[in-house]
């Protein structure tokens, strides 16, 4: 399992792959905190690296929580929920697991 979704595996090419739907489950496996402003990004904010419940890991922002290292612990459980950003576009964005 990989991301993101291609038509080929990016470790053996074979194109005998298929897409999944995901539980939204994932745990913070790596982040840096930004502090610079970008345009669409408030400062300070989290770059992540999650993995999924399913294996794929994915670069996302953590959101929903202080963006502190206290806040953000290595191995914490996240849930996804999704940040509009057109009428078209919803992006996938991690924020601590609710209980």
């Amino acid at each position: 399992m990989y991301f993101p979704p291609r038509p080929f595996c990016p470790k053996c090419a074979c194109r005998d792959v298929s897409v999944f739907a995901a539980s939204g489950k994932a745990t913070l496996w790596s982040y840096v905190i930004h502090h610079r402003p970008m345009p669409g990004f408030k400062p300070p904010y989290s770059i992540a690296v999650v993995q999924l419940e399913e294996g794929p890991r994915m670069m996302t922002n953590i959101v929903e929580c202080e963006q502190t290292p206290e806040a953000l612990q290595l191995d914490m459980p996240l849930q996804v929920t999704f940040t509009p950003v057109s009428d078209d576009i919803s992006l996938p964005h991690f924020k601590p697991a609710e209980g």
